[in-house]
């Protein structure tokens, strides 16, 4: 299998992912299954915010050939992804990742905890006060919308 070093692309010719391009190294040597290692890439490359809600994944054939893998290899690992909730197949509009993280929920909570305390961080290093920089969470959290599965303060 000669998928060492592979990066995986749509079919439009675009990045798979908002950066352009999702490094899928697979590792023909290792003990681990090649779909294993697909499925904790694509999982790894969502929890680290390089494949964002919404990004829609290569069809599985288009993923298999252009990382040299069985298209049924491919396949397995969406399941697996998809059972697991990174995600969500659409039908023939295609996959795409997950609106939320199947994270559970303190490790959630430590990373929104984590999120907002850079984010107020940045707030007062730009000079905005507390009322302005709650604005723009407001603001931001209506135009991204309110996400199905969300978790609630506890």
């Amino acid at each position: 299998m000669e998928a060492t070093g592979a990066q995986a692309r749509s079919q439009t010719g675009g990045g798979m992912g908002h950066d352009g391009a999702v490094d899928l190294r697979i590792e023909p040597s290792s003990k681990t299954p090649v779909s294993t290692q697909l499925r904790d890439r694509i999982a790894a490359a969502i929890g680290g915010g390089r494949l964002l809600p919404g990004d829609r994944l290569p069809t599985v054939r288009a993923l298999a050939e252009e990382l040299g893998l069985a298209a049924n290899t491919v396949a397995r690992a969406y399941r697996e992804l998809e059972s697991a909730g990174w995600i969500v197949g659409r039908g023939r509009r295609g996959t795409f990742v997950a609106d939320t993280l199947p994270s559970a929920p303190d490790e959630a909570e430590a990373r929104l905890a984590a999120a907002a305390d850079r984010f107020a961080r940045r707030a007062r290093q730009l000079g905005f006060g507390s009322a302005r920089a709650l604005g723009e969470i407001r603001r931001a959290v209506r135009e991204h919308g309110s996400r199905a599965g969300g978790r609630s303060p506890g």
